[in-house]
């Protein structure tokens, strides 16, 4: 009996002691969480008058719903992410009323993380609406989500909430469908097929984009004002232009609602406001377009006169706010706030605009219509 009891007792001690260490190390944490709250990233950085700051980093469902204890304790014991659900290769990113839409060429699905609301979702893994690839994504006005899937070379439209609704396009049209735009009234979709090096088949397509009829082909490969070589991504701005990242020929093409050309810029180098690798593609409320270059490890701003107006990230292989080894996808909000996805530190950071409060507008749950 003596023998026994000091065995209970010893694991007892044992128990006493790891939940003293468990504490202090979520202490330590929270403290940790603290700390890197406290440090404020602006861009430009001081003396100048900061525009952006660095808000926040997405990285799995955990960032948007609540940690549970057990989560906690599998989190302190194996070092893994409990049961959360996070990014494997994202690519594409749109954002709709504090919802974040995220697609992830790995898990072949959409992760939908609605920050104010609190929810996470997967979409796309199942039915009539599964993806294959999923590349480039986009919102309408009205909240429907346009997804460009690469290897099922179709786009497929879901609801705010992830419910299929339709598909249109197929492989007698697509060879590589990469990017999805949606014009400002929601009537038109504009498809990038990216096509590739053994075809002249590199297109802006247009489309009736509720009923998926193809109402006309844009361009070809080549160099000229209206072709393309290699494009990948497309956006709309709210006068109905529609930018493309003509990545292959290192520029930047903007077209009329109706595909006819309208202006270009950019070119190759090394220089600030030059690209390299020209990827994602934004406007935001003001007109102004945002453009990820992955070389460069940045996103660069320019006016709708072409004019550099600035440049925020840099190229680094450590993780952290505003460093990136491979971005991919930008999208900007109703707010103004940016969302940069980098392929491989698996994330989205997310940048506030000065004139916007800490947890104001759509993400901090502001203007959002109760559902």
């Amino acid at each position: 009996m003596f023998y026994l009891s000091r065995e209970i007792k010893k694991i007892r001690y044992g128990l006493i002691w790891f939940g003293i260490i468990f504490t202090l190390l979520l202490a330590g944490c929270s403290s940790e969480e603290v700390r890197r709250e406290e440090i404020v990233l602006a861009y430009p950085p001081p003396p100048e008058e900061a525009r952006f700051y660095f808000e926040r980093t997405i990285r799995s469902s955990f960032d948007v719903k609540e940690i549970t204890g057990a989560d906690k304790l599998r989190i302190f014991a194996t070092g893994s992410l409990g049961t959360a659900t996070g990014l494997s290769k994202p690519y594409g990113v749109a954002v709709y009323q504090g919802r974040i839409y995220v697609t992830d060429t790995v898990k072949r699905a959409v992760l939908m993380f609605d920050v104010p609301g609190g929810d996470f979702k997967i979409i796309g893994t199942e039915g009539p609406g599964s993806l294959a690839k999923p590349i480039g994504i986009a919102v309408s006005k009205d909240g429907e989500v346009y997804v460009a899937d690469n290897s099922a070379k179709r786009v497929v439209v879901f609801d705010k909430d992830g419910k299929f609704l339709r598909a249109f396009g197929n492989r007698s049209i697509f060879k590589r469908p990469s990017g999805v735009a949606v014009s400002p009234d929601g009537l038109q979709a504009y498809v990038i097929d990216t096509g590739g090096v053994t075809t002249q088949e590199h297109h802006l397509y247009i489309f009736d984009a509720k009923t998926g009829e193809l109402k006309k082909t844009v361009g070809t490969r080549g160099r000229k004002d209206g072709e393309f070589n290699l494009a990948l991504q497309v956006t709309t701005a709210l006068d109905g232009t529609v930018y493309v990242t003509d990545s292959g020929n290192f520029r930047i093409q903007a077209f009329n609602p109706d595909g006819s050309h309208k202006f270009s810029f950019g070119t190759v180098g090394r220089k600030v406001g030059n690209f390299a690798r020209p990827k994602g593609i934004a406007t935001d409320p003001d007109g102004n377009i945002y453009v990820v270059d992955a070389a460069f490890g940045n996103f660069q701003i320019f006016n709708t006169q072409a004019q550099l107006l600035m440049f925020i990230g840099e190229r680094n292989q450590s993780p952290g706010p505003g460093r990136y080894m491979l971005p991919a996808g930008i999208a900007v909000d109703e707010d103004g706030r940016v969302y940069v996805v980098d392929q491989f530190f698996r994330k989205v950071d997310i940048y506030r605009p000065a004139g916007v409060e800490k947890n104001g507008g759509y993400l901090g749950g502001e203007h959002r219509p109760k559902e």
